[in-house]
């Protein structure tokens, strides 16, 4: 009898929650809408919508056209009831998101902030990250938390951070970025926060790669990714590994006996693919770099040919291991939409098994991808207890 008790209290949280997800997804709809897409009763809805009324996430936003009865009232998610920030750490700069329960940039900024494994730089940015969330938040009771993205191997069992190459430290207490924040903090790996950013609101089920090619090459490996109005309280699986390190892509061997790569060995996908690859032509702007080869630079557009071609080794080496969707983000991949076809054709010379290349996929987030994935874990987490 308890048992019992037990999962008719379990499956009406999953209605409740898979009940506003859809609500918060779609934006306005109506009882009936629900009802059907869902395929949940319509007296499991109607309580369902009242009780999420009473909580402050959902309210009624006037009626429907009438379609030959009664209007339907029209539902619509209150996404500003909650907010989330998010800090993406780099060498030089410190990137900032704001997201609510819609789960989109709401606003974001970049400060040129040059890392230093030292109080006085925690202290700041934590400054520079409350001032900017206090500018666009009021109340406190609607803030969930901060997400910190770090260019590293993030232990969160043992709440250390291994490895950061980028921010040249091994080894150090999670607890260091979060000191100056009064706020429940999580600790990412930005790439996996921009992974986990990417595939937020794909509705489809499918595994998927995304291929960060920053100024350092690394990436995230999403298995069973779970649509967004899913069973499932868990949105995206990502595979970190044995040792932290899955989806470490830019210490695979590209080129044998190759160029020497910062980790000291050579041939590395990061020596060939990372961002700086192409920004040290252009006094380190990549932006400059592309918009040179939109001019028709001769020179630069050699190169970008020459970085096509070892990406295009890359991405076959993925699709060969993992075969599934491989998306391109990072700071190239902000830029490798008008040039993916160029990338598809490459990619498809090298395939064994496939004529095209229509699993290579451009990011759909340019702009802080990495410091909206941290913030959507307090968003994702709340989602879960709703």
């Amino acid at each position: 009898m308890i048992k019992k008790r037990a999962s008719n209290i379990e499956v009406k949280k999953i209605n409740r929650n898979k009940i506003f997800r859809y609500v918060n997804k779609y934006g306005r709809v109506s009882k009936p809408d629900i009802s059907t897409q869902l395929g949940i009763s319509m007296p499991t809805v109607l309580q369902n919508i009242n009780e999420l009324i009473k909580q402050g996430l959902v309210h009624e936003v006037g009626e429907f056209e009438s379609t030959g009865g009664r209007k339907a009232t029209a539902i619509a998610p209150v996404r500003e009831s909650y907010y989330a920030l998010g800090i993406d750490i780099t060498q030089n700069h410190i990137g900032l998101v704001i997201t609510d329960l819609s789960g989109d940039v709401l606003k974001h900024k970049r400060i040129y902030k040059p890392f230093s494994n030292d109080r006085e730089y925690y202290k700041e940015m934590a400054e520079i990250a409350l001032e900017f969330k206090n500018n666009e938040i009021d109340e406190d009771k609607k803030f969930l938390g901060v997400g910190i993205s770090i260019p590293g191997i993030v232990d969160t069992r043992n709440k250390k951070i291994q490895f950061s190459h980028a921010l040249n430290f091994s080894n150090i207490e999670s607890e260091r970025f979060s000191e100056f924040i009064p706020y429940p903090c999580i600790l990412i790996n930005d790439a996996n926060a921009a992974g986990f950013a990417e595939m937020y609101h794909y509705d489809k089920c499918f595994n998927a790669v995304y291929l960060s090619l920053s100024n350092s090459v690394g990436g995230a490996i999403i298995v069973e990714r779970q649509s967004y109005l899913s069973d499932s309280t868990i949105a995206d699986k990502l595979y970190l590994g044995d040792n932290l390190r899955g989806g470490e892509f830019g210490h695979v061997t590209l080129i044998p006996n190759g160029n020497k790569c910062y980790c000291g060995k050579r041939g590395c996908f990061d020596v060939y693919c990372s961002a700086k690859t192409l920004s040290q032509y252009t006094d380190g702007k990549l932006e400059k770099f592309f918009r040179e080869i939109e001019l028709g630079n001769k020179n630069l557009l050699k190169i970008w040919e020459n970085y096509i071609s070892c990406l295009a080794i890359g991405i076959n080496n993925l699709r060969m291991i993992f075969d599934c969707t491989i998306i391109l983000g990072g700071y190239v991949g902000s830029y490798i939409e008008p040039y993916i076809s160029r990338v598809k054709e490459e990619v498809a010379i090298l395939n064994t098994f496939e004529m095209d290349a229509s699993y290579i996929k451009p990011c759909r987030y340019k702009v802080e991808a990495s410091a909206l994935g941290a913030a959507l874990q307090h968003i994702e987490a709340f989602l879960c207890t709703v």
